[in-house]
């Protein structure tokens, strides 16, 4: 009996543990019905979505930059098609040195490919590919391509690279374009543009290249591409053409430019040539210069260094940022002022002892014993300083200001280019802005004196100059300076001028814009750059300017030949032809070339010569012939600089007693 009882109980175990294992085999299948239906119906779509993706990827087709070219088409900056040997880290299944090693023995990889290579790696993410070597031959391809299996993660790539085929001419104009870094990628994504640079791995860095990226650009286009399982293309499925980016139809002259870059040889300074009627910039000369070829795949440290560590700044675009005075250039615009202000007639004259003096101060005109009478025409054909000390002090410096504004100096132009520098434009206004303490907030009368001759606070840039000359060849009317005269759709051909019209105009009389045009005219006639303009075909207005680096001590002769040549005076001229209708004005400054007349004048000459008459120079890299030009004068030297005459200057506004302030040499 109790064997029986035993074995139904047994029975029931068996039963329950029957029952149970039936009810977690229901719940099993049931939880995978369950989710069989939650992947099959509600999730369909988007697994289904996620398969297709897997299936079909998204290439982004990278357009064609668009191309740079002077005003008569000539190709300042284009695009060649070249094989890259490419690394994505992420794939890599050795190590990235020793992979770099053994593709050294199929490919020519320099040191300073690997130097680039690290650097543009610390900009990159993992999962990027970066260039070891660009520009492959077609021998290296091929070796490559039959060992590629040996080198997982490591592809050729055909690439578009930009190349600047006249190397460093006009090179602070065009500018260049670098590989992105994360700077450049978080100006794109503040410009909600992230999506129109898939792909793209260069952009504009300086320049027009810059200023004018969105138009260089284009629109990124994409292709739709099934792949297999390992991610291997199969097929095309659809396209969306990339649109290629707009030409750029510069304003600039290239042989003109090329011109004027051989005029300066090795001198350091700038040159802006401007059509006076359209503020089309003719000419951006900023000398030394450098070749933006350099910087396209990113520059080697030896070339980086050699550029940035030069004395002679080859970086920097001295037309835009370089701020000097204008020295006597700033003559024919403070007559102007008189004749407009009433402040003197042209008749009016004044009898020139050779200085000027300020309460106990003397200021010291370049001629000794002075020009004797001098009427307006005399003083800017002759360059009298007297004269235009006495002017200055009746006109006061807001006066100055209010006046020489709208004619642009020290005040940014607005061409296409960034980093354009403001310059200085002294006002009483400006001096309380600009220090710190009540004495110098103070405005002396002294600092007013200097100002006539374009010295003391003055400080433009060469464009500056370049473009108040324009103006005033235009008859005040005024126009934007602009490189870029037009963009042209690179599909239609249609172009769009950049400038179409005048911005402003100056309310000036034209017989005192006649006077003093033809006062300029003087000035290459029988005033101080008669000598190097003595035989041209063409009437040309001028005038010659010389800057100050150092001051002078008190009574102390400029002699050049005793200064360090870093040391000497800057030379200027600004000038326009033919004078009766300007068709090029230009401002030209040499650093550390002396008088305008010996340095400056000539370079301006060539590019007159050139643009009006279609020569070119015959002695490239030579600097004038001192026989073509006045001789210097040994007892005349310049203001003393500003901040000299701060620190002597007395409540009543004029240096200490027995002091002198020498004038310009031009």
């Amino acid at each position: 009996m109790s064997k029986l009882e035993n074995t139904e109980r047994e029975l029931q175990h068996f039963r329950m543990r029957l029952t149970i294992a039936g009810i977690f085999v229901l719940f099993c299948f049931a939880m995978l019905l369950v989710r069989f239906i939650w992947l099959q119906a509600v999730k369909h779509k988007m697994y289904a979505e996620l398969a297709e993706e897997n299936r079909i990827s998204i290439v982004p087709v990278v357009p064609n930059r668009g191309l740079i070219l002077d005003r008569n088409g000539v190709v300042l900056a284009r695009n060649y098609s070249a094989f890259t040997l490419e690394i994505t880290p992420s794939k890599l299944k050795e190590d990235l040195q020793t992979v770099i090693d053994e593709l050294a023995k199929l490919v020519d990889i320099q040191p300073k490919d690997r130097k680039r290579f690290k650097k543009l790696m610390e900009e990159s993410k993992n999962f990027e590919s970066v260039p070891i070597r660009t520009r492959l031959s077609d021998e290296e391809v091929a070796r490559f391509t039959v060992q590629r299996y040996r080198f997982p993660g490591v592809e050729i790539q055909a690439r578009l690279f930009r190349q600047y085929p006249l190397g460093a001419v006009a090179a602070h104009a065009i500018g260049y374009i670098g590989r992105i870094n994360q700077k450049d990628l978080d100006n794109i994504e503040s410009q909600n543009d992230e999506d129109n640079y898939l792909g793209t791995n260069y952009i504009g860095k300086e320049g027009i290249e810059k200023k004018y990226e969105r138009e260089l650009h284009g629109t990124t286009g994409y292709e739709e591409v099934e792949v297999s399982a390992g991610g291997k293309p199969v097929r095309t499925l659809s396209r969306g053409s990339a649109t290629p980016g707009n030409n750029l139809i510069l304003s600039v002259d290239i042989q003109l430019q090329k011109v004027v870059e051989e005029a300066f040889g090795n001198r350091r300074g700038a040159l802006i040539a401007i059509e006076p009627a359209t503020g089309d910039i003719l000419a951006y000369v900023s000398m030394p210069n450098f070749d933006p070829n350099l910087f396209v795949e990113g520059i080697d440290q030896q070339s980086w260094d050699d550029l940035n560590n030069s004395p002679d700044k080859p970086l920097v675009n001295r037309p835009l940022s370089g701020a000097y005075p204008p020295g006597s250039t700033y003559k024919p615009f403070m007559a102007l002022a008189a004749l407009t202000l009433g402040k003197r007639t042209p008749e009016n004259a004044i009898a020139d002892p050779g200085y000027y003096m300020l309460g106990n101060h003397r200021f010291r005109d370049d001629k000794p014993g002075g020009h004797g009478s001098v009427n307006m025409y005399t003083s800017i054909v002759q360059s009298c300083d007297t004269y235009y000390y006495i002017l200055a002090n009746e006109l006061g410096v807001d006066t100055m200001h209010d006046f020489m504004k709208p004619f642009g100096f020290g005040q940014k132009t607005g061409i296409d280019l960034e980093h354009e520098r403001e310059g200085i434009l002294p006002s009483t206004g400006w001096k309380q802005r600009a220090y710190k303490t009540p004495a110098q907030k103070k405005w002396y009368a002294g600092e007013t004196i200097s100002l006539g001759i374009g010295q003391g606070y003055n400080s433009f840039t060469p464009l500056q100059l370049a473009h108040a000359t324009a103006i005033l060849a235009n008859n005040g009317v005024v126009m934007k300076p602009h490189l870029v005269k037009a963009i042209e759709n690179s599909v239609t051909r249609e172009r769009q001028l950049t400038v179409p019209k005048e911005s402003y105009r100056i309310d000036l009389k034209p017989e005192h814009i006649e006077f003093i045009k033809q006062a300029m005219v003087g000035v290459t006639k029988e005033g101080t750059s008669a000598a190097v303009f003595s035989k041209t075909e063409y009437i040309s207005a001028g005038k010659t300017g010389t800057a100050q680096v150092i001051g002078m001590k008190q009574n102390e002769k400029y002699n050049a030949a005793a200064i360090a040549e870093r040391k000497r005076d800057h030379s200027l001229y600004i000038a326009f032809a033919p004078a009766d209708k300007p068709s090029i004005a230009l401002a030209v400054i040499v650093e550390n070339g002396g008088f305008g007349a010996t340095a400056a004048a000539p370079i301006a000459k060539k590019a007159l010569d050139y643009y009006l008459l279609g020569k070119k120079p015959e002695d490239k890299d030579k600097p004038s012939s001192p026989t073509d030009t006045p001789a210097p004068r040994e007892d005349a030297a310049l203001t003393r600089p500003v901040a000299e005459l701060k620190a002597d200057a007395e409540s009543e506004g004029g240096p200490k007693e027995g002091e002198e302030t020498e004038g310009n040499r031009d």
